[in-house]
């Protein structure tokens, strides 16, 4: 699976960056259909609690899967958006099931 990161407004992060792939691979290896991921964290300066933001979406046969989160630090965030694309993909793989 390919990983792309793209930094909005922030410096780019090597260890977020390597944190997040491995979260990725993870996933690759639990559901194997997914083709490629597009990550993207961003900094929204008007929100100081909890202004780090994670937006993540899935290429996989049929429609893309897309998560978001917003927390105090941006591996919070990260987490979240995997838990939520986790809960997403076993849904969908339950579909392929039926099929």
């Amino acid at each position: 699976m390919t990983v792309n990161f793209q930094y909005v407004n922030i410096d780019v992060s090597e260890t977020l960056s390597a944190l997040t792939e491995e979260k990725l691979e993870k996933l690759a290896n639990k559901f194997e259909f997914l083709i490629s991921a597009q990550v993207y964290y961003k900094h929204d300066e008007k929100d100081h609690e909890t202004g780090k933001i994670c937006n993540i979406e899935l290429s996989l046969p049929g429609p893309r899967l897309f998560a978001t989160s917003n927390a105090k630090t941006y591996e919070m965030a990260m987490h979240e958006t995997i838990n939520d694309l986790t809960r997403q993909l076993k849904k969908r793989k339950e579909v392929f099931k039926t099929h």
